[in-house]
This record gives C-alpha cells, structure tokens and sequence, in this order.
C-alpha cells in the first residue's frame, strides 16, 4: 500500500514541531522557545558505516506518476504486524497505519510516499526490509517488536538507513535504530527524581518476575543513584493477587520512605492494602508508580491516594484523538500516536538533502521535539528520552502535581 499527501493547503503538525525550530515548516503549528546562551554539548555519533549506502535517487526506486519530473520523493518505509494472528496487535498495526497516514496528510507535502510492509515475523520483517530499501525508502518506520527490529537493523544499516522502530526493548536500540516508545526507564527515572526533590531519602521498589520487572529494577537502581539517594531493599513478586503478601510483608518494614510498585490492575488493587495491613504509614511513606498506574480504576482503590507516577500530561493527547474520531470513526488505540509522530518527524525533517536528511546530527537534536504526548527527544544509544508529568492518585481521579517540561532547555531527567 502506497500513500502520498494531497495538494492542498493545511496547518503542517499540529502537535510536532522541532522545539529548536530545525526546519521551519509552519510558524503558525508551534512557535519554538528562545536558544539558550549554552545548548547541551552532545557528543553526536558518527552515521552507521554503510556497506552499500543508498546516497542519491535512482530510476529503478518507486515513484508515483503524478509527480514532478527531476524531483526526488522521500520515500518511507513503514513495517508493522497487519497480519498478526492476535486480534489486539492487528488493530494496533491497523490504527497505527491510520495515524501514519493522518499525519502524512496533515503535513501536505506531496512528496511523501508512505510505503508499507508486513511485519509477520522477524523473518518477514527482514524481507520487507529488503523490499522497501529496493524501493528507495530512505527512513523505515517500525517495526513494533524487538525481534524484528533486530532482524530488520543490520539490513537498513547496510544501506545506511536509519530505523524509527516502536519496540520497548532497549537492547535492539542504537547504530541506526532510534525508539519512539515509551520506555518505563523514563517513567522510572522522573517519578524517582521528583520523590527525591521533594525530601525522600529511601527508597524501596516492588517488581514483578516478568522482562518488564528486570527492566524497571535496573531503571531504578540507576535512579536511585543517580538521585543521590538510598535503595533499602527490591521485592520480586509473581504478578498475581496471592503472590503479593510475603514481598508486600518485607517491603513494609524496610523502612524506605518512598515505594516504587511497577504494576498495574488488580495485582495493584492487591499490593496496596497489603502494604497498609503489614503495618505502613501512608502519611510517612510515599507510593510511587510508573505508567501502569494510568488507569482510571486505580484512584478508587483509597489505599493508594496520595501516590504519585509519572506520565503524560493528562489529555495532552487530546487533539490527536479528536482528529482521529473525525476522519475514522473511532478511537485510536493508546500507542497509535506513536505512527503520528514517526511520520510527523519525518515530515518535519523532509526538506533536508535527499538521502542525506535523516541522519544523527538531525535526529539527535538535543532541543527535541514536541509530539502527541509531549516532549520527545533521541539519545545517542538510540533510546528515547520523554518529558512526563508527574500525576497524584485522588479519589476524584489524577492530579498534575509536577507539570510535564515543555522544552529539554532547562530540565534534567
């Protein structure tokens, strides 16, 4: 399937503009901040070393009959999982193509070609690769996990192409691969800093026996380091409501001050009660979260009032979400946003030189960019670094109680 943008006249992306104002595309979608005196001194890695580079146009790469004689299209590849046999990552793959080509329209640039593949299995995903670099894309988008990153990074790094992969597996990041996800290093990493800013000196966390529990422990010892606070003590629990009490016992009397729970849903509605019944003193000891806690059934759950986790700011989202109600009918899924922004950032770096715009120096402005759900910007390991707000658990829902930054100019994370 083949998109390209229509000729008429629109505000390019509403909700992505490059915060340092790297290509001015519409004045009127954002208005960037004012430079620093001193921007951030970032050591910019030099391109993947390409064995066979795609540098310039050739006649054999997919090009659209309507368009201008001479000029060189920005062909983008887009690789996510429409023939999954799960019918929740085939509506993912299917909205997030949606939101992809909602953004390929809003940016009006007619010489987009959005180019897309199945991702299948890591298998597929390489020979879509492979397919969409014959084709002449010189940015690929996707894929959605990790394997298949994997499977499809030394194949654009052969040609020198860089992969905007959606993935939350830190290892498949770098050389030439940069992840839009959202990664709970961040959310780990902010809620921590945030706890410690506000006097807590000990800290305790509670993780699940799951990939995603040996990512969050790791995230917060780096945290607590960095934070330049105590790590009392680190509970690994089953993720189940009767697996919780003995870890939710230990953590209990560990005598932290602040307690990081990485889960979510009904196992949470169990742990929290039971830290309270083990004998912990909400008015002493402060709960924290990460992006599992955005759920709106956890402010009913009193046991965790007061607590705090980070996330994007509430309905920052929103406009993405209306836009995306009045063209399909629906409403998008959580990580659909994630396709917008990919295509708003290609768009937005599109008037650099063919086959030469979309390279680290760009990628990795250290000012960012602003997308669906806020501030983005892209490490030199190729992870991705977000500014999230820091929200409080009460009864009548979530509070803002440290706004998310609007520029990286001025916050650390």
């Amino acid at each position: 399937m083949i998109f390209a943008a229509p000729f008429r006249r629109k505000t390019l992306l509403s909700r992505l503009c490059a915060i340092a104002g790297l290509v001015a595309i519409a004045a009127s979608a954002c208005t960037p901040p004012p430079r620093p005196a001193q921007l951030p001194v970032v050591a910019i890695p030099p391109p993947p070393v390409a064995a066979n580079p795609l540098n310039k146009d050739e006649t054999n790469y997919l090009r659209l009959p309507n368009m201008a004689a001479g000029a060189t299209p920005v062909r983008v590849g887009i690789i996510l999982p429409f023939s999954s046999t799960s019918p929740a990552t085939k509506t993912l793959a299917a909205a997030m193509l949606k939101s992809a080509a909602l953004a390929l329209f809003d940016s009006s640039n007619r010489s987009i070609l959005l180019m897309t593949a199945d991702e299948g299995s890591p298998d597929q995903a390489g020979a879509a690769a492979r397919k969409l670099l014959a084709d002449g894309a010189e940015v690929i988008v996707g894929p959605l996990f990790g394997p298949s990153v994997a499977t499809v990074a030394p194949i654009a790094r052969d040609r020198g192409v860089p992969v905007l992969a959606f993935s939350t597996e830190r290892s498949v990041a770098g050389n030439g691969v940069y992840l839009l996800s959202f990664l709970p290093q961040n959310e780990v990493r902010r809620v921590v800093t945030y706890a410690a800013s506000q006097g807590h000196r000990n800290f305790a966390a509670m993780v699940p026996q799951t990939a995603y529990g040996d990512v969050v422990a790791s995230a917060f010892t780096d945290a607590v380091k960095s934070a330049d606070v105590t790590g009392v003590d680190v509970e690994h629990f089953t993720p189940d409501t009767a697996a919780v009490m003995a870890p939710a016992a230990a953590v209990a009397k560990s005598n932290a001050d602040a307690i990081l729970i990485a889960q979510g849903g009904g196992v949470l509605r169990a742990i929290a009660p039971s830290l309270a019944f083990n004998g912990l003193d909400p008015a002493k000891v402060k709960l924290l979260g990460t992006g599992l806690w955005d759920d709106a059934g956890i402010a009913r759950e009193q046991s965790l009032d007061g607590g705090w986790f980070a996330a994007p700011e509430p309905n920052a989202d929103s406009g993405f979400i209306q836009k995306y109600r009045n063209v399909y009918g629906a409403t998008p899924p959580q990580l659909a946003s994630l396709a917008y922004d990919a295509i708003s950032l290609v768009a937005l770096l599109s008037q650099g030189q063919p086959y030469h715009r979309y390279v680290p120096a760009t990628l990795m402005d250290p000012n960012g960019f602003a997308g669906v759900d806020g501030i983005f910007r892209f490490n030199t390991d190729g992870t991705s670094e977000r500014g999230l707000a820091i929200l409080e658990v009460q009864p009548d829902g979530f509070h803002v109680v440290s706004p998310a930054p609007k520029t990286f100019q001025t916050h650390s994370f």
